[in-house]
């Protein structure tokens, strides 16, 4: 079997039994392969249910909607119609995109999230009654720790129960269906032990690892065990996983890192080295996901320059492959999704063509991430008067080389301050060079009656045109901003709110910029920048 490079999650609700009428068809499920057919998607990662009841005709598990009398979501009640209407006539979900996979040449691993939360009985319709019935099992259920804890009602791998009910799910999968591997989605709520006992929960979690890893090649040792995890070895470590262990001794496939999982949007700068480095030597591989959302003032989704700003900033750590995760979002899906899915792979066709990098940032809509270990955010980053604010970014971009050969077009460089107005002062360093006024336009946005999107803040955009003198390295960078003076009559919070770096380049030497170039006065709206 080969080995996937590229692995595209599907959560099976989203852009599938949520979306298609009841009765459904089986066509209808095909869909779910036959949108991503003819790409360079390897293997689809099918989510099992939602991980406490199932969409698929378990015997083991418990069935989605099976102990709900009424329903307080439509939606919710639609996948049941569905589900249910689809096993009754001899048409399981699972079976079916195994086989039209099969049929298109794409693998298939199944993904159970490893650890859920136990919700409220007849208010969350989406639970099971094993997890109704078992709070006893719950992390919180030890005491000493905050109810509201993310963890508290997460269940406690500890427990034998526990561990059995996810391995029969999982065994159950692979006894009964044709599938190419298993992912366990490690990094959703990852919590397992009792802050007390992440320690002593270490051991416990290898050993019910190493039984999943043997049953995973039990009948066909070309089957893969790939598993979702943090995007470092210490956020590992932290909540219990040991994965370098686990690498070292063989009992996992793929590791796939991956960063703010919890509010799931992109970032250009999560660094995967240390997984990379704690599987050289072994016969594991590691992979790095990428998610859809960028979620600044004027982007929602990530469009090609984002994603190949990512792109290839995690190909350069040396990695084995990437992850598509959450990009159902781009669905129904269109032309450019197609053209990401075509370029992702390719860090050398995507070096000559336009990037947009960013520092991701939190706002209303996503806040500090708490469902994951060990993810502090650079962004928004408080300016006090004479207290620098460093800002650190990794870029991949051979800049002397494309200038050389007559292919870049320009360098932009854009920093948005909240909560400053026009008689501050703010000073920009990249790499320790103070960066000039004469390359500065300066937008004020300090109130606006509409905008693209409501987050980011008023305040005004800092945009430099960088000539080469100012070009950032190709590796580690810093932008320090400093707030020189301080409007004395204003109490409120100035911000760094979004930094973003755009390269631009062209098609050939003195080529125009294709569909859209301001110097000839076309215009089409592709442009990802509106300044």
């Amino acid at each position: 079997m080969s080995k996937p490079r590229l692995m595209f999650d599907h959560d099976s609700r989203h852009t599938l039994i949520y979306q298609y009428e009841p009765p459904i068809n089986r066509e209808e499920i095909e869909a779910a392969v036959d949108e991503l057919a003819g790409t360079s998607v390897d293997a689809i990662m099918l989510t099992l249910g939602e991980g406490r009841t199932m969409l698929h005709d378990t015997k083991i598990g418990e069935q989605w909607g099976h102990n709900v009398s009424n329903w307080n979501h439509i939606v919710f009640r639609r996948a049941y119609q569905n589900s249910q209407k689809l096993i009754s006539e001899g048409n399981d979900p699972l079976h079916i995109i195994c086989d039209r996979a099969h049929e298109k040449g794409i693998l298939v691993y199944p993904n159970l999230l490893a650890q859920q939360v136990s919700g409220e009985r007849g208010q969350d319709v989406r639970c099971s009654d094993f997890f109704f019935d078992n709070t006893h099992l719950s992390i919180g259920a030890k005491g000493k720790l905050d109810p509201d804890h993310v963890a508290a009602k997460c269940h406690d791998y500890m427990h034998e129960e526990v561990r059995k009910e996810r391995f029969e799910l999982i065994n159950e999968v692979l006894q009964n269906y044709p599938v190419d591997g298993l992912e366990l989605q490690m990094n959703f709520y990852p919590y397992y032990f009792h802050p007390s006992e992440v320690k002593k929960g270490i051991p416990v979690m290898t050993e019910w690892i190493e039984k999943v890893y043997q049953t995973v090649k039990k009948n066909n040792p070309e089957r893969e065990l790939a598993i979702r995890i943090p995007h470092s070895i210490d956020a590992c470590l932290s909540v219990g996983l040991d994965v370098k262990d686990w690498a070292e001794k063989g009992i996992v496939d793929v590791l796939i890192g991956q960063r703010l999982s919890g509010p799931s949007i992109t970032d250009p700068t999560a660094d995967f080295t240390s997984l990379v480095k704690a599987a050289e030597g072994t016969n594991c591989r590691v992979h790095a996901t990428i998610q859809s959302h960028v979620d600044s003032d004027r982007l929602s989704l990530a469009p090609i320059e984002v994603v190949r700003a990512i792109a290839c900033n995690y190909w350069s750590q040396g990695i084995d492959g990437l992850y598509l995760d959450h990009w159902y979002a781009n669905w129904p899906y269109e032309a450019q999704f197609y053209e990401k899915l075509r370029e992702v792979l390719h860090p050398d066709i995507m070096a000559p063509k336009d990037k947009y990098y960013h520092i991701p940032s939190l706002n209303h809509d996503w806040q500090r991430p708490v469902t994951e270990p060990s993810t502090p955010m650079q962004l928004p980053s408080t300016l006090d008067v004479d207290t620098p604010s460093d800002i650190h970014f990794n870029f991949t971009d051979d800049l002397p080389r494309w200038e050389k050969l007559g292919r870049l077009h320009e360098v932009i460089l854009r920093i948005k301050v909240v909560g400053s107005n026009e008689l501050d002062n703010i000073s920009f360093e990249i790499n320790g060079q103070i960066l000039p006024d004469e390359h500065l336009r300066k937008i004020s946005e300090i109130y606006r009656i509409s905008t693209p999107r409501a987050v980011g803040g008023y305040g005004y955009w800092y945009i430099f045109r960088l000539p080469d003198k100012y070009w950032p390295n190709q590796g580690n960078n810093t932008l320090k901003i400093t707030l020189n003076k301080r409007d004395e009559l204003m109490d409120q919070q100035v911000e760094v709110r979004n930094v973003e770096l755009e390269t631009r380049y062209l098609r050939g030497k003195n080529h125009n910029r294709g569909y859209v170039d301001p110097d000839l006065g076309i215009f089409s709206g592709r442009e990802v920048s509106i300044f």
